[in-house]
């Protein structure tokens, strides 16, 4: 068996914050850890997204770094890519980001990119969490002047809005086109408005007043109904929110339509593919695409890879197959060429590009995608028995997918944070997805038992 994770889970540390794991204590020997693994006289860059417990976390990961003799470069409130992209640009030998992404601002979380500003593998963060153990640094801290000091890098956003600009195409220009953008009260306030403004675009901007406590609340890629809202009131070409961290984006068309991560890939999928710059003729995507994504790409030869749910598995597969574009139906989007992760403004700069180049609006290039129907459900369960463990479900399941043939499909796995499985149907008729779906959930329950109540 592999060893067993007593911090990291699919994407960092994460919980409410002042609830262990998300407690100071935990922060200061993370820094320590990764100050000791990624070298004494290093440097390591610290960001955060908007959330009041962010002060206290950026403290004392500061604290952990520095008393092992390395060097921190504070950038303060930044979306997650562009703490990546810092990383890479200042030469640090690793990055670290204090944020709960789309959580609601009570929760908090940190995640860690190496010198290249890509996430640590599974094996790094392992050896982090031996290093964080009682006792096991305590006669490796620095002393006297070897201690380390922190300074802050005012012109980090300046910098990051460099980036995301030079990503556009020079010759293209946002005049005349009017966007609401959503930035959730988080990391991309100041960074999401400045971008479209500077390139010529009208901007409506909402969730650009964080206090600490409102990142998230109604606002952002989880929650579009107030983008929808602003684009009908304001008469909008269209709608761009992110979520609090600003890694991935969802939009909306000038009739309110929401387009999510699938659709966002089959538009710059089919726009790379044309100008010959789809390496491989592969897009990545995770087991929960649509099918639709798959069956509108196959028109133009377009090859789907999928892997396991996570961006990180995404952008794995990116690296190993030397392909430039992947991502998530949630909204992480990772053009490899131009970044190391989902970036939720750098997707929302390609599409307008998209429509630019094209001359058509986003509904009309969203339409090519025609989506299965999708029915989801997670059902808590008393234990976790791996899934070829289980007689009764694996039966109705292969019923299930034969009765569906090459017109649907079925997903379960278990959730990587709560004692649930997950289960993902496709087919024409929504209808029957729903009976599959109770079906499944029968035998499940029988072989798994109910959670026990709260």
């Amino acid at each position: 068996m592999p060893p067993q994770r007593q911090f990291f889970g699919t994407d960092g540390i994460r919980g409410p914050a002042n609830v262990y794991p998300m407690t100071p204590d935990v922060a200061l020997r993370l820094g320590m850890a990764v100050a000791a693994h990624f070298g004494r006289h290093g440097r390591v860059v610290i960001g955060k997204d908007t959330r009041l417990s962010g002060y206290m976390f950026e403290t004392a990961l500061a604290a952990g770094v520095c008393a092992m003799g390395a060097g921190v470069m504070l950038v303060g409130p930044l979306p997650t890519p562009g703490i990546a992209y810092i990383t890479r640009s200042m030469r640090a030998d690793a990055g670290v980001v204090i944020s709960a992404s789309h959580n609601p601002f009570e929760d908090n979380g940190i995640k860690l990119f190496a010198a290249d500003g890509f996430k640590l593998p599974d094996e790094v963060e392992l050896e982090l969490e031996g290093l964080m153990a009682p006792g096991v640094l305590d006669g490796r801290v620095a002393r006297g002047g070897e201690i380390g000091k922190a300074v802050r890098i005012d012109d980090a956003t300046g910098r990051y809005i460099t980036h995301l600009k030079e990503a556009f195409p020079s010759e293209l220009r946002l005049d005349g086109l009017k966007i609401v953008v959503d930035c959730a009260h988080g990391a991309a306030y100041r960074v999401a408005p400045a971008v479209l403004g500077e390139l010529g675009a009208e901007v409506i901007a909402i969730g650009v007043r964080p206090d600490g406590t409102n990142i998230n609340a109604g606002l952002g890629a989880v929650h579009p109904e107030a983008m929808r809202a602003a684009v009908r009131e304001h008469g909008a070409d269209l709608g761009i929110a992110v979520d609090g961290d600003a890694d991935r984006v969802v939009f909306c068309d000038a009739d309110g339509v929401v387009i999510d991560g699938d659709a966002i890939l089959a538009i710059c999928a089919r726009d790379l593919a044309a100008r010959g710059a789809l390496r491989g003729g592969t897009v990545v995507a995770t087991i929960m695409s649509n099918m639709g994504l798959e069956r509108c790409l196959a028109r133009d030869r377009i090859r789907v890879l999928r892997t396991p749910v996570g961006d990180r598995y995404v952008v794995e597969a990116m690296v190993q197959g030397g392909y430039a574009l992947g991502g998530e139906q949630s909204g992480h989007v990772i053009f490899l060429d131009h970044g190391t992760t989902g970036d939720g403004v750098l997707a929302a700069l390609q599409v307008l590009s998209v429509m630019l180049r094209s001359g058509k609006g986003l509904g009309d290039l969203a339409a090519a995608m025609v989506r299965f129907p999708q029915v989801a459900r997670a059902i808590s369960v008393a234990r976790k028995i791996p899934l070829d463990e289980l007689p009764q479900l694996r039966a109705v399941v292969r019923g299930i997918e034969l009765e569906l043939g090459d017109e649907g499909r079925v997903v379960i796995r278990y959730s990587g944070t709560e004692a649930k499985l997950r289960v993902m149907l496709e087919g024409p008729d929504a209808d029957r997805l729903e009976d599959f779906a109770g079906r499944i959930g029968e035998a499940a329950s029988a072989e798994l038992g109910a959670a026990p109540p709260a």
